[in-house]
């Protein structure tokens, strides 16, 4: 769907997130195909029932999981990623929306929270910074505003002990998360340090240095500013690890790492396993569950490869880990349905709703 068709118009939440568009059941509704004799998901979820009144309505409802979007792609272009992360969203709900309330999934647990919008930002650097160099430091500059945000509302959710499902965007959005729902999390007493453990199915380790926000380093801020404790990262491709990151993480004992060579190649043990091995590392408090869709072989993505796992191997981590964890919040980042180079594709909209859908059924085992 072009940006323009894009039918949900909510109302802007001002105060501490000013880019939070918040959705209405019309929004919803506007977005779902209702169908005689059948009752899809987007009639069955809840919305926030008073914009005024954003904590009370989250904790006063009976959802389980809030689900929202962070269709930006700042993150990833302050990365020298291609621009593109910001299209995922509504086609995600398009989908989303529409599959079928049944006995697998209802609808009735999740609460749809909106998504934020930051085009006034990308706007801004796009007609005012001049020069590739100018716009690298704007667009990292930019991501701390998306951090205030995101961690604002994920520590909301995370109070009212409910979990955080999160689409779209850069990687750069899992330090807010981690931030956000180590804060909200510890303050309702269920976690003793304000401090989360981490799984993330990626190609990369996004644990590159402190050079400014990028969806690169998400998990270096996150572990330097004491908000991540442990960090286990599945499918790492050896060809993408810098070597100054690769001496970090084999370091650090609260760092692990099973490289997609070990699991695809090296057949040194299979992908169940090594996504068993990462829950059994994090198994000691509350997990951030991440999985970047660059991993995914032939899917769309700021960082696309033709070697990667298949779709269902993603599906088969987000159930295992949902069930095999104590989630803290999940996340799906870096996926698109159009790049800004041109290419296309219809159906991540689609693969983002099994994975959410798949993530709910496990962790409710």
């Amino acid at each position: 769907m072009e940006k323009s068709e894009t039918k949900v118009v909510a109302e802007p939440r001002p105060n501490h997130m000013p880019h939070l568009k918040i959705y209405s059941k019309q929004d919803i509704l506007s977005l779902t195909k209702i169908r005689r004799f059948e009752t899809k998901v987007g009639e069955r979820m809840h919305v926030i029932y008073d914009n005024s009144q954003l904590e009370r309505s989250i904790a006063d409802s009976s959802a389980k999981y809030v689900l929202f979007g962070i269709p930006e792609d700042l993150g990833a272009k302050g990365n020298y990623g291609i621009g593109g992360t910001d299209t995922l969203w509504i086609p995600f709900l398009q989908s989303f929306l529409n599959i079928q309330s049944n006995d697998f999934l209802d609808g009735n647990e999740i609460l749809i929270a909106g998504h934020f919008d930051f085009g006034d930002i990308q706007y801004l650097i796009d007609t005012t910074a001049r020069g590739d160099d100018e716009k690298i430091e704007a667009y990292r500059h930019a991501v701390n505003t998306i951090d205030d945000e995101v961690e604002h509302l994920v520590k909301i959710i995370t109070e009212a002990k409910k979990i955080p499902i999160v689409i779209g965007g850069g990687h750069n959005n899992s330090y807010p998360l981690i931030k956000g729902a180590a804060k909200g999390w510890h303050k309702t007493g269920v976690i003793p340090l304000a401090q989360i453990n981490c799984i993330n199915l990626d190609a990369h380790a996004d644990y590159r240095p402190m050079e400014g926000r990028h969806s690169g380093n998400a998990f270096r801020y996150a572990e330097e500013d004491g908000y991540l404790a442990k960090y286990c990262v599945v499918g790492i491709h050896e060809n993408y690890i810098p070597q100054n990151v690769w001496i970090d993480i084999v370091n650090n004992p609260f760092i692990d790492c099973i490289t997609y060579e070990d699991i695809f190649v090296h057949d040194k043990r299979t992908f169940l396993q090594a996504v068993a091995h990462a829950t059994g590392f994090t198994e000691d408090g509350l997990c951030g569950i991440d999985i970047d869709i660059d991993c995914i072989e032939h899917t769309l993505s700021s960082a696309m490869t033709p070697v990667g796992i298949l779709p269902n191997h993603a599906r088969q981590y987000v159930s295992f880990v949902a069930a095999d964890s104590k989630p803290a919040y999940f996340y799906i980042c870096e996926g698109a349905t159009r790049l800004n180079d041109g290419r296309t594709d219809p159906t991540s909209g689609k693969l983002i709703s099994y994975l959410v859908s798949d993530f709910i059924k496990g962790s409710a085992v």
